[in-house]
């Protein structure tokens, strides 16, 4: 099973999940917002991405935290508490599938084609 984590509102949300639909991929949808985001997604994530890519420091999340809070980014644990405080510092959407260890970060229509397509 595809289960992609993100934000409904978000628009590289709603691009992976119209790709998914139009490709008659099935998928599971979990809400950052309201279903929260685990220690062991995060780990998951990281380990298979890393940090830097899971971790948006680009947004406007992550541009209205005040310095001691960025700071908390330095570590991997303070990292992780960060996301699951403020999911929208989270890199959307975050898609994982059953039998891969990798998960696709952002939309990317050509690297959805590879990893659904092969």
């Amino acid at each position: 099973m595809t289960i992609v984590y993100g934000i409904p509102q978000c628009a590289s949300v709603k691009k992976a999940r119209l790709w998914l639909e139009q490709h008659g991929i099935d998928y599971l949808f979990h809400d950052f917002k309201k279903s929260g985001v685990s220690d062991d997604m995060l780990q998951r994530w990281i380990a298979s991405a890393g940090l830097e890519r899971v971790l948006n420091r680009k947004g406007t999340t992550w541009r209205k935290l005040d310095d001691a809070a960025r700071a908390q980014a330095d570590s991997l644990p303070g990292a992780i508490a960060l996301m699951q405080q403020h999911s929208s510092l989270i890199k959307r959407p975050v898609v994982e599938s059953a039998g891969s260890a990798s998960v696709l970060l952002g939309f990317d229509a050509l690297a959805y084609k590879e990893h659904f397509q092969p």
